[in-house]
């Protein structure tokens, strides 16, 4: 007996499973091998469910297409082995089969993609589906990845997003920035950054290069993307810290290069010498690029060399208010601000400032001839006014305010020092025992007012020492000396006013003195803000005496906060009223003569000038009486 016998015998009455094992079938001769055959262009197209009709079309399409392949075999295929007919339970047992595949391969298309399926006869005669993608799946994976892939990426966009937000205040925190508005750039960490971001010109950090600017300070790295991105901005840094370059060179990105429209910038100081030192920055940095870079020195010339004539060839103008309202106030107007983009005002607490030594009003003037609709302007200064932010905010569009470090702060490179020294002569006293002990020029000396200046320089013009003075009675030409060879070291010491206290960048100021106490916070940290700049170091000396003692408490709290030391009792000094304090800043006390020459000397003196000007009357009269007479 061999083995197909076999086979049958022990087989006989069970059911075979023709569909699933037919291989085995074919190989124990229990039915004909299959010829193979392959489906036609109408079989597939048969098989394709162009609808979605779900699974129950899928399975009449499998059953169909399984019928028609099998042709005459089919009474083999249901035949069971022992030879006895079960035609209607064999295709019953095949319609489940076909249908729970069916069921299977739906399950993993609706995981993957949507894809329809053609049924296909193998070479071993077991139904396959072969996919085949759609328009819809097509459609579906256009639109991004699964759930699960959504919610993947998008929390490695929210974690990158808030890795990156910790990286920016990382930065704002070890530069101390504090900036308050919305929709607010990075700040830059070096000028290539700058570069690279914004497409500046290759020249303009070339030109910082040279200039001796290697990596940007505090407010140049949040203040110069901020004017990039065209914002109106308000701006609060110490003194020494960069603020010049920190508006110049987004203006020079700004206006790309030279063009004949008037002046598009247009730059505001309260003082000739710091207007002039803006000039000079400027055309540093547009050096090899072409900007016309003007400054106003007469009024009657600049009416002929830019008035309606003119032909327009200059880009940006730095001036003080006043020169600037005396030309449009000319008639016609001497100056078209028609075309400005930018209009900075530099040391905008100053010029913000009302009265006599205050620019409210030209001010008021200026921004009123700035007629262009898409002018934006930027305020930047070393101490901060309550008032000059209340302005802002009402008048600029979409404000964003910057301060580096604590409001109203002197800078921390500064070695701050009060000396008592009782009375008003102990002050002259104070000064030649600074002058003996010896001192590092080169020196400035602030005092209140120019009478006191010119009593100070006579007094020490025999000490020994190169020292001058500078002050509003001097002419521009006399100013422009002085300053001039201050910075060339042939004057020591310079004796001046709160003329000098704005913004004015003397290189290597080691000694700053304040021979007359200031008036105020701000003036203070003016005054001493002109040394320690651009991280060097400096030392602040301020004679007080008894008469000062109301303003004491505000110094004292600005040293302290510096970080110098300040004696406790001058801490707890009783606060002044907010009357008594704007009445002593409009107004100084007024204290004695600065002279050596001894008093009695002075009442002498002032006795034989007292008779001579009695016997002139008397004489006068005299005649007076002769005269009378002579006519009666």
């Amino acid at each position: 007996m061999d083995a197909f016998e076999l086979f049958r015998k022990l087989g006989a009455g069970a059911k075979f499973d023709l569909k699933r094992f037919r291989s085995d079938a074919e190989r124990f001769k229990v039915v004909r091998p299959q010829k193979k055959e392959e489906p036609g262009p109408d079989d597939i197209l048969a098989g394709i469910d162009f609808f979605g009709g779900g699974e129950h079309d899928n399975v009449s399409i499998s059953n169909k297409q399984y019928q028609q392949d099998d042709g005459g075999e089919a009474e083999e295929d249901s035949r069971p082995v022992g030879g006895q007919p079960q035609r209607a339970e064999k295709r019953k047992q095949d319609s489940e089969a076909a249908s729970q595949k069916m069921s299977k391969k739906k399950k993993n298309n609706k995981k993957q993609t949507q894809d329809l399926s053609v049924v296909s006869v193998s070479h071993q005669g077991s139904v396959e589906v072969e996919g085949i993608q759609w328009t819809s799946s097509v459609s579906g994976a256009a639109k991004g990845p699964s759930g699960a892939n959504k919610d993947k990426n998008k929390f490695s966009q929210k974690r990158l997003k808030h890795l990156h937000q910790e990286k920016v205040n990382r930065i704002r925190h070890q530069n101390r920035i504090n900036v308050h508005g919305i929709d607010i750039p990075d700040p830059v960490d070096t000028f290539e950054e700058l570069q690279e971001e914004y497409q500046l010109n290759p020249r303009i950090i070339q030109n910082l290069r040279a200039a001796g600017f290697q990596t940007p300070t505090p407010i140049q790295m949040q203040a110069i993307p901020l004017m990039l991105h065209r914002r109106e901005i308000l701006a609060c840094a110490p003194t020494g810290s960069g603020k010049t370059v920190a508006f110049c060179l987004p203006l020079l990105a700004h206006l790309h290069q030279p063009t004949n429209k008037g002046f598009r910038a247009l730059i505001i100081s309260p003082t000739r010498e710091l207007a002039s030192q803006t000039h000079r920055e400027l055309c540093k940095l547009s050096q090899g690029i072409g900007f016309r870079v003007h400054i106003i020195d007469k009024g009657a010339v600049a009416a002929k060399k830019y008035g309606p004539k003119s032909a327009r060839k200059f880009d940006i103008l730095v001036t003080t208010p006043n020169r600037l309202i005396y030309l449009l106030k000319q008639d016609p107007p001497a100056m078209d601000l028609s075309s400005v983009e930018w209009l900075v005002v530099d040391e905008s607490d100053k010029l913000f400032e009302e009265g006599k030594t205050g620019f409210r009003d030209q001010l008021a003037t200026i921004f009123l001839a700035c007629t262009s609709p898409h002018i934006r302007r930027a305020l930047f200064s070393a101490t901060f006014a309550l008032d000059v932010e209340q302005w802002c905010h009402l008048n600029l569009d979409n404000l964003v305010s910057i301060s580096i470090g604590h409001r109203n702060s002197a800078a921390d490179t500064v070695e701050q020092e009060l000396l008592f020294v009782g009375t008003e002569n102990g002050k002259l006293l104070a000064m030649r025992d600074l002058i003996k002990k010896g001192f590092m020029p080169p020196v400035l000396v602030f005092v209140q007012s120019i009478e006191r200046a010119r009593e100070l320089f006579h007094e020490l013009v025999y000490e020994g020492i190169n020292v001058d003075v500078i002050h509003a009675d001097r002419t521009q030409q006399q100013r422009d000396n002085v300053v001039s060879s201050f910075r060339s070291g042939k004057i020591w010491v310079l004796i001046c006013t709160a003329l000098l206290a704005r913004g004015i960048d003397f290189k290597g100021i080691n000694l700053v003195i304040n021979y007359d106490f200031p008036t105020s916070a701000v003036e203070y940290i003016h005054r001493i803000g002109r040394t320690g700049r651009a991280g060097h170091k400096g030392k602040a000396i301020t004679f007080f005496t008894e008469d000062d003692k109301p303003l004491l408490r505000s110094i004292a709290n600005v040293i302290k906060q510096a970080g110098c030391p300040v004696p406790d009792y001058m801490i707890g000094f009783k606060k002044i009223h907010s009357k008594l304090r704007r009445k002593l800043e409009k107004k100084p006390p007024r204290r004695t003569t600065i002279r050596t020459t001894p008093r009695f000397l002075m009442k002498k003196g002032g006795s034989k000038q007292s008779r001579r000007q009695r016997k002139k009357k008397e004489g006068d009269s005299t005649e007076l009486a002769v005269t009378k007479n002579s006519a009666s």
